[in-house]
């Protein structure tokens, strides 16, 4: 592997955690480096590291509390 795949990797545990999880990427990242974008993909996707995740995310915890206020309104 592509010693600066390695220290992308390695700075990076939730890099680390899915390429242990999903250890068929080791020799995927060894033949072909360039899919590191499809295993950065991949890793967000399975994260919910995405920017529409955190959109979510953020949507959701605004509707609970606005929904908990309400309630202790009436």
């Amino acid at each position: 592997m592509i010693l600066d795949l390695q220290f992308k990797i390695k700075n990076n545990p939730n890099y680390t955690k899915y390429l242990r999880e999903n250890s068929y990427w080791y020799k995927i990242l060894n033949r072909y480096p360039e899919q590191f974008t499809k295993f950065e993909e991949e890793v967000k996707e399975k994260y919910q590291l995405r920017t529409t995740d955190r959109i979510s995310k953020a949507l959701d915890t605004f509707e609970m509390v606005t929904s908990i206020l309400s309630t202790l309104k009436n």
